[in-house]
């Protein structure tokens, strides 16, 4: 029995060790790929702390944690005023309309959930306390997995602290025999444990070659240089955090200013030793050149028809392939970010389509506000307005992809329709994209636009469920790091300093310099970061540290309602096209009320921890609001 044992052992191994060099083989030939390998079973054995390749896999396996990162169905955008989720029932509107409890949770994504973070953490405290330990030979690779685990560390606690505040800081490996009875460590202890994590990672990672979607130095200094922008702002100042905020569990007291210069420091470091995608400009692009660098970033250089050259924007990224099955990519994320959020006109699902009010603040191409009360502007809203629009999303009249072939008939000119057009005969004909339309009429969006950001434009890539695309999640780019200057530079009042550093996000989308000082510079810096970060799971975090929440995620959402009039004596086009020589087009902004009413109450500035764990853990303090 015992040989027996021993054989199945070594089979066993043996079958490890060849699954894992048939991956070395895939992560060798596409490295940017590699965190799209389903990982092994989390193997905490001797065996694998003396073998490269098992600790290798076993780090690997803590990557699982980020899951789709931003491409999940449900986007982060929508319980922030950038967008709203199109499909009822599923536990967004328990956030947005303020009623969520300890015992009655929101929407939670897996990227920022309280026990899945601990769970990552826990994988990482073991690489921690084995790797150090391990008896393969090649120092370098020990060193590098050891930044790995450090870095990964640092990001979930960095989730768990921007969702939550103070947290239990726990470094290392416990099991289920260990007292978890651990108490929440203050807002600056956090911050202090997740910097050293970040400064282990980049020292470690120093001079090492890193695959496409895993930490490296670069994306440790700039993780860095957030935690600090974020540890500066007034959310975290006692004096100034909303009330039952200003304790040590989320804010410090005084000092507010060195914390913008610890911010400055970290981000312009990174500046100093990296570059992104046409930052070095000196005037604006055109208008069209502008629309395309857009794309381009958009992409992250993954797209056959945008710059490849654009990947340079990024630093860290969640890295997507097109060997995911429906099967095994279901609730459909990643490389189905298209059907998720493609108009239901192309037999897609609308599902986080933007509001109006991130609609306008897109502002015009000489930098001045979008103004409904402006009758230029109201009689053609689209026209003229900042690339990065045109780049991002789809509007009523806008060119997309080919149509299916059972909807070519009714748009053989391949336009976003989300409009209601005369048909002639006193009657209108709802535009395909509508929820109305003819071809689906439950998938349309809510607010009259989809979101076109990250959904790859190439032609021959159809948004269905069976295509795919590779498109990368920005975790972290080189435009955030920039804004994160730009905000140290402005509270420290370098205002030129930071206009010329604005200027770098703006010259390449085709805008104007910045001009503005004093608040006026503040504002136009907070609506700069609004847009050049569109989508990208950076605005919740904002509106709450800037503390604007109220007044921002807290408003109602608006919509779009366009109408399309023959003028005098004209016919329809048939089938119908957006034509301005026939029809006369009216835009009706309105409130979107279908299936929540948001508000804002102060306790949203964090998240509550659920009633399982506090039960688990008696030494837990609730966030304010929620006992």
């Amino acid at each position: 029995m015992k040989n027996l044992n021993m054989k199945m052992m070594m089979m066993m191994r043996t079958k490890i060790i060849s699954s894992l060099l048939i991956l070395s083989i895939v992560f060798t030939a596409c490295n940017d790929e590699f965190l799209d390998t389903q990982p092994l079973d989390k193997i905490a054995s001797t065996a694998t702390w003396s073998d490269g390749t098992l600790s290798e896999a076993f780090i690997f396996s803590i990557y699982s944690y980020l899951g789709y990162a931003g491409f999940e169905e449900q986007m982060q955008a929508v319980i922030t005023d950038e967008a709203y989720f199109t499909h009822a029932g599923r536990n967004i509107n328990t956030f947005n309309e303020g009623s969520e409890q300890p015992g009655n949770l929101a929407w939670t994504s897996g990227t920022y959930r309280w026990d899945r973070m601990y769970s990552a953490i826990r994988q990482a405290n073991v690489a921690l306390a084995e790797l150090p330990e391990s008896t393969f030979e090649d120092q370098d690779q020990k060193d590098k997995l050891m930044g790995e685990a450090h870095f990964l560390r640092g990001y979930f606690y960095h989730q768990l602290m921007r969702f939550y505040g103070g947290v239990p800081l726990i470094d290392a490996p416990y099991t289920l025999d260990d007292d978890l009875s651990i108490a929440r460590s203050t807002f600056a202890e956090t911050v202090d444990f997740i910097i050293a994590d970040l400064d282990a990672a980049a020292n470690l990672l120093n001079g090492k070659q890193m695959a496409d979607g895993r930490a490296s130095r670069v994306a440790a200094m700039a993780l860095k240089a957030r935690v600090l922008t974020y540890a500066a702002s007034d959310l975290h100042e006692s004096s100034k955090a909303p009330a039952g905020y200003g304790g040590d569990l989320h804010a410090y007291t005084g000092g507010q200013e060195a914390r913008w210069q610890a911010a400055q420091q970290a981000s312009k470091a990174v500046l100093d030793i990296t570059s992104g995608y046409k930052t070095d400009l000196s005037a604006p692009v055109s208008h069209s050149e502008g629309i395309d660098n857009a794309v381009a970033i958009a992409m992250g250089g993954k797209s056959a028809v945008a710059d490849a050259s654009a990947a340079s924007e990024l630093i860290w990224v969640r890295t997507l392939s097109s060997q995911y099955t429906p099967e095994d990519n279901w609730p459909l994320g990643g490389t189905h970010f298209g059907v998720n959020n493609g108009p239901n006109g192309y037999h897609n699902w609308s599902g986080n389509p933007p509001t109006q009010q991130m609609v306008d603040d897109y502002e015009l191409m000489d930098g001045t506000k979008f103004d409904w009360n402006n009758p230029t502007h109201k009689a053609d809203p689209y026209a003229n307005r900042d690339p990065r629009f045109h780049a991002h999303v789809l509007f009523d009249g806008a060119k997309w992809k080919p149509r299916p072939s059972d909807v070519v008939y009714i748009d053989p000119y391949d336009e976003y329709q989300s409009g209601y057009y005369d048909d002639g005969n006193g009657g209108l004909i709802n535009g395909v994209d509508t929820r109305q339309g003819p071809i689906e009429n439950w998938n349309g969006s809510r607010t009259h636009y989809n979101l076109k950001k990250w959904i790859d434009p190439d032609p021959s890539i159809k948004e269905n469920l069976t295509s795919h695309q590779v498109i990368p999640w920005p975790f972290i780019r080189y435009a955030e790091v920039v804004l994160n200057y730009v905000e140290a530079s402005i509270n420290l009042g370098q205002e030129n300093e930071a206009r010329n550093w604005m200027n770098k996000t703006r010259f390449r989308v085709g805008m104007p310099a910045i001009t503005e000082t004093g608040t006026d510079l503040l504002d136009k810096y907070i609506n700069e970061r609004r847009i050049e970060l569109a989508f990208e799971e950076h605005r919740y975090h904002d509106a709450r540290r800037w503390l604007i929440a109220s007044e921002t995620l807290g408003r109602g959402v608006q919509k779009i309602n366009i109408t399309a009039t023959l003028k005098a004596g004209k016919s329809p086009v048939v089938p119908y096209r957006h034509d301005k020589t026939t029809y006369d087009y009216t835009y009706e902004v309105q409130n979107e009320t279908s299936i929540e009413n948001r508000t804002w109450k102060d306790k949203m500035y964090y998240r509550p921890i659920s009633r399982d764990e506090m039960n688990k853990n008696s030494l837990l303090v609730q966030n304010p609001g929620y006992d």
